[in-house]
C-alpha cells in the first residue's frame, strides 16, 4: 500500500508518468487531437483560418503603397499637417525617419489641400540661425553663419519660381585684403532640382543670375553658375561681350513671333475643327538687323543768293558819230518830230533809263558777280529689327474616321482663312500649305501618347482584382467543399444514430456477458488516454448499447 501511494501523485497520475507527458509536446498535441470534441471542431477551425487568410490577403493587397508627403518637418508642423489630413479623412502615418507618407492615390490630394491651408508653415534654416548664435563666438564663427544664413534664404527665394522643387546655393566669400590686387571676387554655385517635365526658360536663369548676383555685395553675374540635377549647365558663360545674349534675345523673340501666329490659328481653327484635329507650324524669317542710313541731296540749278554788277547798250536807229572831227561838229540836229509809241513786244524787258514806250536800247555788254545757295536735304533712316520678310504656315488638317474626305473647295476655304489670320503677303512671297490627312492612331494631340497599362487606374484594379479572385479561391475551394462534408458527415452520423435507434436491443448468448464500464473502472484509469480507450472500446463492440445510453442521456437532459 505504501508504495502504491508512493508511485501515485496528485489525481491519480503516477509521478513517472507526468513528466513523460510533458517532456514531448508533440505527445501531448497529438492525444488533444485525438480528441473527439476537437476533432469535431478541426473543418469549423480550418474554415475560420481560411477566412481570416483571405481577410488578410484582401488588406495586404488592397492596401495602396505610401508615399512620403513631407521628408522633414519640425514637430508643430508635423501635428499640424496630420490634423488638417485627419479632418479631409485623408489617411497619413509617420515612418521611421519622421516623414509623413500618404496613399499614393491620395499623394496629389493632400499636396492641394496642406496649400491651401499654407501648411508647413515654419521651414528651418534661414535668419533664424542667427538667433541661435551664443554671445562670445569668434569673428570666423559669426561669418559662417551669416554665409549659410544667406545661403539659405536665396534657395528658399529660388524655390519659388515656377518649375523649380527646390534648390541649394554656396557661396564662396573671399576674405577681403587691404591690397587691391589680392582682392578676389565672390562667387556663387546653384544647384536646382526641376519638377518631373519642367525646364527654365533662359529667361528665368537670367533671373536666378541677377538674383543671386545682387544679393551679394561685389558679385557679378559672370560669376554665377546654375546647374540642375542632372549636372546640365543652365548658365552659358559670357566672354565680356553681349554677342551670346543678344543672339539669344534675338531667337527669343523670333520665337515669340511664331507663338503669336500659331496662337492666332489654334483660335481660328479650333471651333471648326475641334480640339486635337490639326497641326500648324510656323516659319518665320524675321529681320533682326538694325540698319541706319544717313543721305544728303543738293540742288542742282541752285538759287541766286546776291548779284551785282553793270551793262551797256545802245538805242535802235540812233547814228554813230563819224567824219572829220571839227567839221560841222557844231550843227544844230534836225527838228524833233513826235511819233506815236510801239508797245513792245509782251514780257520785254524794260532797261532801266528807258521811257516808257520808248524802244528799250540793245544790250551791247554786261558784268554781273552772282551769289548762288545751292538746295541741301539732309535724310537719316533708322530701320528697327523685327519686320517680317518671309513666312511660311503649314497646316496638317485630320479627316475624320469614317467620314467622306474633305473636298478640294473646303480645303482652299481653310486656306484663305489660314492665310486672313497670319497677313498673307504675296510680295514677301508667303506660303501657306493646307492639307487634310489620317493622324496616325497613336498621336495624341499636345502630349506622348500613353499605353493603357500605364494608366493611373490600372493598379488599384489590379490590387482590388487580385484580392477579389483570392476570396473567391478561398471561398469555392476551401470553404464551400469543407461544408460540403461537414453537412455530409452529419446527415450520415443522423442515419446511423436513427437506425441504431429503431433496431431492437441484441439479444446475448448465454453463457457470456458483455464486459461493462463502470465508473470505478474510469476512476482508476491511470491517465486521459486509458479513460477514452475504455469508452471506446466499449462503444465499439457494443454499438447498440451505447446509442441507447446516447438516447438517455439526451431525454434526461431534456427532462431537466
Amino acid at each position: 500500500m505504501e508504495n502504491a501511494l508512493a508511485t501515485t501523485g496528485a489525481g491519480g497520475v503516477p509521478a513517472a508518468a507526468a513528466p513523460a507527458r510533458f517532456a514531448n509536446p508533440l505527445t501531448q498535441i497529438g492525444g488533444i487531437m485525438k480528441n473527439p470534441a476537437v476533432r469535431r471542431s478541426l473543418p469549423m477551425i480550418f474554415i475560420v483560418g481560411l477566412v481570416l487568410s483571405a481577410a488578410l490577403a484582401w488588406m495586404a493587397l488592397a492596401t495602396p503603397p505610401q508615399r512620403v508627403l513631407f521628408p522633414q518637418l519640425p514637430d508643430s508642423d508635423k501635428q499640424a499637417v496630420v490634423d488638417a489630413l485627419g479632418a479631409a479623412k485623408i489617411g497619413s502615418s509617420v515612418d521611421d525617419s519622421g516623414g509623413i507618407t500618404v496613399a499614393e492615390d491620395d499623394y496629389h490630394r493632400a499636396r492641394i489641400l496642406l496649400a491651401g491651408q499654407g501648411l508647413p508653415k515654419a521651414a528651418p534654416g534661414g535668419y533664424a540661425i542667427l538667433d541661435q548664435l551664443p554671445m562670445g563666438v569668434s569673428r570666423a564663427v559669426e561669418g559662417e553663419r551669416l554665409r549659410q544664413a544667406r545661403e539659405t534664404e536665396l534657395a528658399k527665394s529660388i524655390s519659388e519660381i515656377e518649375s523649380v522643387a527646390d534648390a541649394r546655393v554656396h557661396l564662396a566669400m573671399p576674405e577681403s585684403s587691404v591690397f587691391v590686387r589680392d582682392n578676389a571676387q565672390p562667387s556663387a554655385s546653384v544647384i536646382v532640382r526641376l519638377e518631373p517635365g519642367r525646364s527654365l526658360s533662359q529667361a528665368q536663369v537670367r533671373s536666378i543670375v541677377n538674383l543671386v548676383a545682387s544679393s551679394v555685395p561685389g558679385m557679378k553675374a559672370d560669376q554665377v553658375t546654375i546647374i540642375d540635377q542632372m549636372g546640365a549647365l543652365l548658365s552659358k558663360p559670357t566672354d565680356g561681350s553681349e554677342g551670346s545674349t543678344l543672339s539669344d534675345e534675338r531667337i527669343d523673340y523670333q520665337r515669340r513671333i511664331e507663338d503669336k501666329y500659331r496662337a492666332q490659328l489654334t483660335t481660328l481653327l479650333t471651333p471648326l475643327l475641334g480640339a486635337g484635329n490639326f497641326s500648324a507650324e510656323i516659319q518665320a524669317d524675321v529681320d533682326l538687323d538694325e540698319s541706319q542710313a544717313t543721305r544728303e541731296s543738293y540742288d542742282k540749278q541752285g538759287v541766286v543768293r546776291a548779284e551785282q554788277g553793270t551793262w551797256q547798250g545802245n538805242t535802235p536807229g540812233e547814228t554813230t558819230p563819224g567824219g572829220i572831227p571839227g567839221a560841222l561838229s557844231n550843227t544844230p540836229p534836225a527838228a524833233s518830230t513826235l511819233a506815236t509809241a510801239t508797245p513792245g513786244p509782251a514780257g520785254a524787258t524794260v532797261q532801266p533809263g528807258t521811257a516808257p514806250g520808248a524802244t528799250p536800247p540793245v544790250k551791247t555788254s554786261e558784268n554781273f558777280n552772282r551769289a548762288y545757295d545751292l538746295g541741301k536735304e539732309v535724310s537719316v533712316t533708322r530701320a528697327a529689327p523685327g519686320s517680317i520678310r518671309r513666312l511660311s504656315v503649314a497646316v496638317l488638317l485630320r479627316e475624320p474616321e469614317g467620314a467622306k474626305p474633305r473636298t478640294p473647295a473646303e480645303i482652299q476655304q481653310i486656306n484663305d482663312l489660314v492665310k486672313a489670320a497670319v497677313g498673307y503677303n504675296q510680295q514677301r512671297q508667303d506660303t501657306v500649305t493646307v492639307i487634310s490627312r489620317k493622324f496616325s492612331p497613336e498621336a495624341v494631340p499636345g502630349e506622348v501618347a500613353r499605353p493603357w497599362y500605364d494608366a493611373d487606374w490600372v493598379p488599384m484594379a489590379a490590387r482590388n482584382g487580385t484580392a477579389l479572385i483570392i476570396a473567391l479561391l478561398v471561398l469555392f475551394m476551401g470553404v464551400r467543399p469543407m461544408v460540403k462534408a461537414i453537412n455530409k458527415r452529419r446527415e450520415a452520423d443522423a442515419t446511423a444514430q436513427a437506425a441504431a435507434l429503431a433496431a431492437p436491443a441484441p439479444s446475448e448468448p448465454s453463457g457470456s456477458q458483455p464486459e461493462q464500464v463502470s465508473m470505478e473502472m474510469l476512476e482508476s484509469a491511470r491517465s486521459y488516454d486509458d479513460r477514452v480507450g475504455l469508452v471506446r472500446g466499449f462503444t465499439r463492440d457494443n454499438p447498440a448499447r451505447a446509442a441507447l445510453a446516447v438516447r438517455d442521456m439526451i431525454q434526461s437532459d431534456a427532462k431537466q
